[in-house]
């Protein structure tokens, strides 16, 4: 197997903190230069976090580094993401890793036990489940849950797993009271769901603009996260914090954080309102904004509303801000009057009184009539609140459909049905629910058994096999297509509250299975923040797919998407699949080419593992024969199981793009979104708290340019801080140099007597030289530099030269000598190249140093240390030592690892000894397999 990557990271992060001053390896990470950066880790971007091992991890948060097979879990090792202030006040995060084995209690048993997950070994008692003869299929299901367990390094998702769990918040918007400035009428309810350290975000708001930006707040006020709304005709606002830090957690969960939202008009068009968990959030399915038909009234509301199980009684909490006047310290109470409405018609009337310091309401609204049942449905009931007294105040909205991002979709699967079956085939729906009650949606069936008779919407049959239909698709259902679009105008009440319950179901009837063949909840798929197009048809998964077809009772989909910078964006859910297959469910993307030898396909790309039934990410750094293979409809993602390792279910991926150059750089990343930025109105650059001010001029960040003062230095912006770096010259090898006018830098004088020169065949050079992106110059034909790359400055590893002919750029990675010294220096930190030093010249053939900048693959390196071809060793990890039980070697410059295969046991009494990889059976009850003595060990 080989190195992972996660091991690299723990190696670098316990014990090379030499990479910090190695600036000039770092430099050559740019867009601009065709040069490969030396493999260093490099530290975590953001300042919310640490990056380790390939995964983000918030402030203050703790981890056990999983480094993959075949090391495992490091149980006795504990992370932690430190934060770190830096001299300007910028917090970033930092990765501290120590040994916690020391720490182990001192035990007075005979024989403790290692158990699964833990770094200390316990004592067990003789009634204990895992005493005596049960150790022998402990120590079995121990490596078996730790196998299972290393197939999470490949988890991307931030799909809800064993240990995880969700938190609903809400927050009330309105405008601000005390500006000087006019407040604003307008009203935001959001609803934010937290999983992890991630928290996703639902927007909806009235008499306002569209907004362009959203800001959380610390509990001093202090912007925590800013969200760049896009542009965009839609009422509803999507997106995602990711890695929250965790003091900010700890806020989110007591309250204390704020969300703002503006305009491009700035604060006349400001809300503002308090992060707030609430009992309703759980049970809503309808919901109303309230808002008041003054001009900056800087006041509104919403109301969550649901309907009885039973019975028809409309449950409402209202959330009101800024309806009660009162800024005393002792609170009063406030006479209200809640109405509900139809067409300005009175239907029903509640009179409260509220607290001013508390002016949450709730209420009940009993035995609603058929004609209530109906308006509310079509969205045309009214709730109005008003406060009584001097100062008279109302606020009022329409009823609608609970509405948030989440996506209401169903994986219809045989496993499923009335009658579950094994048919290999599919079915996949999503719906859209409107405010007038009308409900879109678009289904689609394949792989079916036999032709499809009926296509309902049903409720949970009260007896076996006894089917309740609300609604029959088979009208709209094309056999051609096998496709049903179109929408369901006669919802009832009572059936968008059990739709947003995720209380219904789609069934699909056969000509062979009369009751159903497939079958699948109708649920909400929780939005992710992933740019996946759910409000398409996602890729049916089937058996019926797979070569050779797989008849099973699983099915899936998966939405699937490639963006700007050629990454790929996908959601997968799975339907049907037996506890046991779900163990070890993982999803793989390959080309056409791979179909049935899938073990050897040299495309193939993991995309992730999971547990439950959804997974989703982003996969970078994918090949341009795949992102072909995608834009031609010749890719697929299939879905195996430990039954079926080849796939169980697979489906046709068909997206195009225009990525035939193949995934884009985080450095042409940047450099887009600093192209946008300039873009903006200098205005907008002024209001930005990163750009810098130089020379009576502001700077975005990210942007060089050549100062005023002196011509021979480029300058950078870095967050409000300017760097000015003087050109480094390239070192000439002729013999006699002129500095032509203007230039910063020398160059040779190739000029000769006239008798001594041949006259050679004219070249066309090009009439302006070479532009340069870097130090954004021009350069003249001829002329060699080392390259400005921002942030990095003057690259003295990289020589850039201007074809006169085409006013092209070249540029190449300086080749540093061989050395023979066993103990390289590098005289100046901007040095490329390390040299021996004087006292020291040894003739070995290839000592430490040649390793160190030779190109040749034969040799390898692990940690600090350099191995011959061939040569093996057992790895040494930080504070953790020598893994005896584990063996590397070198392979044609390729570091493998894998760990030792312990004998199958089959004697009672088992004890494992200090320092050894394996368990051993006692003297007087050893019995050993003869053929598991030797020693082997398991290659991957």
């Amino acid at each position: 197997m080989l190195l992972p990557c996660a091991l690299h990271f723990l190696l670098c992060a316990l014990s090379c903190a030499w990479w910090l001053h190695g600036g000039a390896a770092s430099r050559l990470k740019s867009p601009s230069l065709p040069i490969q950066p030396e493999r260093e880790p490099l530290p975590f971007k953001g300042t919310s976090g640490c990056s380790f091992g390939g995964r983000s991890y918030p402030l203050e948060e703790k981890w056990h580094p999983d480094l993959g097979e075949p090391f495992g879990i490091m149980h006795c090792v504990q992370c932690h993401c430190e934060p770190q202030k830096s001299r300007r006040g910028k917090v970033s995060g930092k990765v501290n890793c120590k040994n916690t084995k020391q720490d182990c209690p001192t035990l007075d048993c005979d024989n403790p036990v290692q158990l699964a997950g833990h770094c200390c070994k316990t004592c067990l008692q003789g009634n204990h489940p895992l005493s005596s003869n049960a150790a022998l299929s402990f120590c079995r299901c121990q490596e078996e849950l730790q196998k299972s367990y290393n197939d999470r390094s490949y988890l991307s998702s931030e799909d809800v797993g064993p240990g995880e769990s969700r938190t609903d918040f809400v927050a009330v918007l309105t405008g601000l009271k005390d500006s000087w400035l006019p407040s604003s009428s307008g009203v935001a309810r959001v609803r934010f769901t937290l999983t992890r350290s991630s928290l996703t975000f639902s927007i909806t708001y009235q008499r306002m603009g569209h907004p362009t930006k959203i800001v959380f707040l610390d509990s001093d006020g202090t912007p925590a996260f800013e969200y760049r709304v896009p542009k965009g005709d839609s009422d509803m606002i999507c997106g995602v914090w990711k890695n929250v830090a965790e003091p900010l957690l700890r806020q989110l969960q007591s309250e204390q954080m704020h969300i703002s939202m503006s305009t491009s008009t700035g604060q006349r068009d400001e809300v503002e309102g308090r992060i707030i968990k609430h009992r309703a959030l759980f049970a809503e399915t309808f919901s109303s904004i309230l808002t008041s038909e003054e001009e900056n009234s800087a006041m509104g509301g919403i109301a969550m509303l649901t309907l009885s199980d039973t019975e028809n009684n409309l449950h409402f909490i209202l959330i009101l801000q800024g309806l009660i006047q009162h800024r005393d310290r002792d609170p009063i109470l406030v006479p209200v009057r809640v109405q509900l409405l139809y067409r300005q018609h009175i239907l029903r009337e509640i009179r409260a009184n509220i607290t001013s310091h508390d002016p949450d309401f709730a209420e009940v609204l009993t035995d609603l009539n058929s004609r209530e049942l109906f308006w509310l449905s079509r969205g045309q009931l009214e709730i109005a609140v008003a406060a009584e007294g001097q100062d008279p105040r109302q606020i009022s909205g329409f009823i609608t459909g609970r509405k948030s991002c989440d996506t209401i979709q169903s994986v219809m699967s045989s496993s499923d049905a009335l009658i579950p079956g094994k048919t290999g085939g599919v079915g996949s729906a999503i719906f859209n629910l409107h405010d007038n009650g009308t409900l879109q949606y678009q289904v689609q069936v394949t792989g079916l058994t036999s032709d499809v008779v009926s296509l309902t919407i049903e409720l949970k049959p009260r007896r076996r096999n006894k089917r309740s239909i609300l609604c029959d698709l088979t009208p709209e259902f094309s056999k051609a297509t096998g496709q049903a679009i179109g929408s369901w105008s006669r919802l009832e009440a009572r059936h968008i509250h059990m739709l947003l319950q995720n209380e219904l179901f789609i069934n699909v009837a056969t000509a062979q299975s009369q009751e159903g063949e497939l079958r699948g909840q109708i649920k909400a798929l929780p939005y992710s923040g992933l740019e996946a197009p759910r409000h398409e048809l996602p890729t049916p998964l089937a058996g019926h797919f797979v070569s050779p077809p797989v008849r099973t009772g699983a099915s899936g989909h998966a939405w699937v998407s490639v963006d700007k910078y050629c990454h790929l964006h996908y959601e997968i859910l799975v339907a049907g699949l037996s506890p046991t297959d779900d163990l070890t469910v993982n999803a793989r993307l390959h080309g056409l080419a791979e179909i049935g030898e899938l073990d050897d396909s040299t495309h193939m790309r993991l995309l992730t593992g999971f547990y439950g039934s959804k997974a989703q990410g982003v996969l970078k750094d994918i090949s341009v024969e795949l992102l072909k293979h995608l834009d031609q409809g010749t890719a697929f993602i299939q879905v195996s199981t430990k039954l079926n390792p080849r796939g169980e279910i697979r489906g046709r991926v068909h997206v195009p793009n225009n990525c035939e150059f193949g995934t884009r750089s985080e450095a042409e990343e940047e450099e887009e979104e600093l192209e946008d930025f300039l873009s903006k109105d200098p205005e907008e650059i002024k209001k930005d708290p990163h750009t810098c001010f130089f020379e009576n001029q502001h700077y975005p960040h990210g942007s060089s340019w050549t100062p005023n003062y002196d011509k021979c230095f480029s300058c950078i912006c870095q967050k409000r801080t300017v760097i000015c770096d003087p050109v480094i010259c390239p070192a000439l090898t002729c013999s006699r140099t002129i500095k032509p006018e203007g230039k910063c830098c020398p160059i040779c004088d190739e000029r000769k007597e006239l008798e001594d020169v041949k006259v050679p065949e004219r070249v066309d050079e090009h009439p302006e030289g070479c532009y340069f992106e870097g130090d954004q110059k021009m350069h003249a034909p001829g002329t060699t530099w080392h390259p400005f790359v921002p942030p990095f400055g003057y690259i003295k590893c990289a020589v850039c030269s201007c074809k006169g002919s085409t006013g092209e750029v070249h540029c190449e990675k300086v080749t540093c000598p061989m050395l023979t010294c066993s103990h390289p220096v590098r005289r100046h930190p901007t040095d490329c190249c390390k040299v021996c030093p004087q006292e020291e010249r040894t003739t070995a053939a290839l000592e430490h140093s040649d390793m160190m900048q030779a190109d040749s693959p034969r040799y390898c390196k692990f940690g600090k240390n350099y191995y011959h071809n061939s040569d093996s060793w057992h790895p040494w990890v930080p504070l953790f030592g020598e893994m005896k039980c584990i063996n590397c070697w070198c392979d044609h410059g390729v570091t493998k690892c894998q760990r030792k295969q312990c004998p199958l046991l089959t004697c009672t009494d088992i004890t494992r000894t200090e320092g050894s990889c394996c368990p051993k059976c006692l003297e007087d009850g050893m019995v050993m397999k003869a053929s598991d003595k030797r020693q082997t060990w398991r290659h991957h």
